[in-house]
């Protein structure tokens, strides 16, 4: 028979082990950075004029979005008349 070759593990501490970091903000367990305050990393709120600029990307994007979808779907009727259907 052969015989197999055991593979050497090393024990590490699984303390020391981070999956996944479980400090999130909003759990009751959660506990804030130190040298943070509430809201301490948040800028300036938007002004008015920034507010409408980016509210007109965003409408400019769903309307683009709409429009791809709106040809494709007359391109789809197109094809089914003149040439699927004949």
């Amino acid at each position: 028979m052969e015989e197999r070759k055991k593979i050497e593990t090393t024990e590490e501490d699984e303390d020391e082990i981070v999956v996944a970091k479980m400090n999130v903000d909003g759990m009751p367990w959660y506990v804030p950075p130190a040298g943070q305050e509430d809201g301490a990393g948040e800028g300036d709120p938007p002004s008015r004029r920034e507010m409408l600029r980016m509210m007109g990307g965003a409408l400019k994007a769903a309307l683009l979005v709409g429009a791809v979808f709106a040809a494709g779907m007359l391109l789809f009727l197109l094809f089914c008349v003149f040439v699927w259907f004949r």
